[in-house]
């Protein structure tokens, strides 16, 4: 898989696309891709900036995956370039810029400057920003993000090992990202509808504003949204702000609904890969332990010079089947802490994400054919390792969480899952929906 900016003249869709989308990370654009599938929208989703001679099928929108959010902020400002520039010779006509719905981001970025660089290069002036999906229990009210009931600076998100997040004033974040003054859409204008909306747009940017923060607590928000940044050349946000977007295009005629892919079948031997330390992936790990057999991975060893990979693959040999087995590097706060304090933590994530695609490698060299992939990080090492360069986008398992289907051979069926993302039971009840 290439990361890295390609030219990409030769590598577009048959006909030209209504949305070209840049996300931080896979699993998010897996949650994106989820979105607009559901919406109306034929979806492709790309692994990194497509290389010169990809094969891309016929799409209303595209996605291109990056693995940026969490690399220093002038490399994600070049790739997301890269991705922008590869989308406009697509033909693209709006453009979306996605995170996560927790706003993953530190002081540095990367949203903030992200944003500014697309904006700068596509000539525009102002945009907005909502992390917000209502359905997966994140909300934002007077300007501020919630999981559920708590503040994002008192949820799980606190304890993120490479962007955690103890602010959960969203005009803040960003302010600290950006030199340009950044406001909130406040719930009062939101309630009125998308009229209300963009007259607030138009008053913040006659002000000298240039990123608006905006508020939302329901799925009827996030649509009325949509529809108010319809003219807007770049939208920002998590997969929930994009829900209304589609229906511009339709309204506009540039686009008609009812059309699907056609997507494969596919059997086999099973797997999960757990990377991702989030509350809801530890639980996910807990509950699949109970009876499902399980390998861990332990970073500490691979730092020492042993070949975890080797050995996980050798425990998984005579335990694959249509059972899924899991194995994990998935572990509490405390303990990721400890292991970072002894070997760092770049050198912690880079040894961990290695070891994941040589695992995922040799697994489907020993015949697995269908994998959940849990953490965006470690989905990204997955389908590099794999080589997998884009995505048809599948059946919905759990809010944001599809199956997908590699584009290319084997034919490979991949639910690559946020970390905070599925129920309890997401690990094995992700095989009984039919990839």
């Amino acid at each position: 898989m290439a990361q890295q900016t390609h030219s990409g003249s030769d590598a577009r869709p048959d006909t030209k696309i209504l949305l070209g989308c840049i996300a931080d990370d896979f699993t998010g654009a897996t949650d994106l891709a989820n979105t607009l599938v559901k919406a109306g929208m034929r979806t492709v989703q790309l692994l990194g900036v497509p290389r010169a001679g990809l094969s891309v099928p016929e799409a209303d929108a595209v996605i291109v995956a990056l693995k940026s959010r969490s690399n220093p902020a002038e490399e994600a400002v070049h790739m997301s370039l890269g991705a922008l520039q590869w989308l406009q010779a697509a033909g693209a006509r709006q453009f979306y810029f996605k995170y996560c719905s927790t706003f993953d981001s530190t002081d540095l970025g990367n949203i903030g400057p992200v944003a500014d660089a697309l904006l700068d290069a596509l000539g525009a002036r102002f945009t907005v920003f909502n992390p917000a999906f209502p359905t997966n229990r994140r909300t934002v009210y007077k300007g501020y993000l919630f999981v559920g009931d708590e503040l994002l600076s008192e949820s799980g998100m606190r304890h993120h090992p490479l962007t955690p997040m103890t602010d959960p004033s969203l005009v803040r974040v960003l302010q600290r990202q950006t030199p340009h003054k950044v406001e909130l859409v406040p719930y009062a204008s939101l309630a009125k509808g998308a009229t209300a909306v963009r007259e607030a747009f138009e008053g913040l940017r006659e002000s000298g504003v240039r990123h608006a923060v905006l508020d939302s607590i329901t799925d009827e928000h996030l649509f009325a949204l949509g529809e108010a940044c319809a003219d807007l050349k770049l939208v920002t946000g998590g997969s929930g702000m994009a829900m209304g977007l589609p229906a511009n295009f339709v309204r506009a005629g540039l686009m008609r609904t009812g059309r699907s892919a056609q997507l494969p079948r596919v059997a086999g031997p099973t797997a999960v890969l757990a990377g991702s330390c989030s509350v809801a992936t530890q639980g996910q790990v807990a509950q699949m332990k109970r009876d499902h057999e399980a390998f861990e991975l332990d970073p500490l060893a691979m730092a020492a010079g042993r070949d975890v990979a080797a050995e996980a693959l050798a425990w998984a040999g005579s335990r694959l089947s249509e059972r899924p087995i899991l194995i994990y590097s998935t572990a509490a706060p405390e303990q990721v802490s400890e292991v970072q304090a002894r070997i760092g933590r770049e050198q912690a994530g880079e040894l961990v994400e290695r070891t994941m695609g040589r695992v995922a490698q040799g697994l489907v060299e020993r015949g697995v054919r269908r994998m959940v992939v849990a953490g965006g990080e470690t989905s990204g090492a997955v389908v590099g390792a794999l080589g997998v360069e884009g995505l048809a986008i599948g059946p919905e398992i759990d809010p944001g969480v599809p199956w997908t289907f590699g584009i290319g051979a084997p034919t490979l069926a991949l639910a690559l899952k946020s970390g905070n993302f599925g129920g309890p039971d997401f690990f094995t009840r992700a095989f009984e929906v039919q990839p």
